[in-house]
């Protein structure tokens, strides 16, 4: 199934909530898969590959600023380092960010093309040997390298960005994927109360009605 980048979105937000996070990173990882999947990128997979590996992990965001990125745990997560990389991106045009360890580095991008908009000028996303090119357009690279943790993620301009890839208005998650996040995202509804029973829908209503 096909569905609305909207609804994307909203059910993004809903399981980063679920996963524990605060609602404003629910917000950023949202924004940041509807980006992936506008781009072309299952946004889903990359989202729920992340809160399956940080489900109420602890630690994960980076322990300085400063120089190389690391976290205490030993991983970071890819959507707490790149809200930091929004605030840094001001950096950017004096030297590389340097982060280790990235869980789903993938979510790095959105942020990236945030900092290239910023910045007036296109960023480069190095990990696993590859190299990814974003402007503020979008994404100018087709094919992404997918993997789970990447050892090395290194961020800076970058001297030209071709064209970018042509937009999508709707995403096609893996079924596991969109059950995953609807898990999460169920998560933060409310159990019924016998008093939220009585105001639901077709209360004060009989069989006689």
């Amino acid at each position: 199934m096909t569905y609305a980048l909207n609804e994307v979105e909203a059910t993004a937000k809903k399981a980063t909530r679920g996963a524990a996070y605060t609602w404003g990173l629910a917000e950023e990882a949202a924004k940041a898969t509807r980006w992936l999947c506008a781009q072309g990128v299952d946004g889903c997979a990359v989202l729920a590959g992340l809160l399956r590996a940080t489900d109420r992990a602890t630690d994960m965001a980076p322990m300085s600023l400063d120089g190389d990125w690391a976290s205490e745990s030993g991983q970071l997560c890819a959507l707490i380092s790149g809200a930091s990389l929004s605030d840094c991106a001001y950096r950017l045009p004096t030297g590389a960010i340097r982060m280790h360890n990235v869980v789903a580095p993938q979510l790095l991008l959105p942020f990236a093309a945030a900092a290239a908009r910023h910045l007036g000028h296109p960023i480069a996303i190095t990990w696993s040997g590859n190299t990814v090119i974003v402007s503020e357009a979008g994404l100018c690279t087709a094919d992404i390298p997918a993997i789970d943790v990447a050892d090395l993620v290194t961020v800076k301009t970058a001297d030209a960005s071709g064209q970018a890839v042509a937009q999508s208005t709707r995403a096609a998650p893996l079924a596991t994927d969109w059950a995953y996040l609807n898990e999460l995202a169920a998560r933060t509804y409310a159990p019924a109360t016998e008093e939220s029973r009585l105001k639901g829908a077709g209360s004060g209503l009989s069989d006689n009605d």
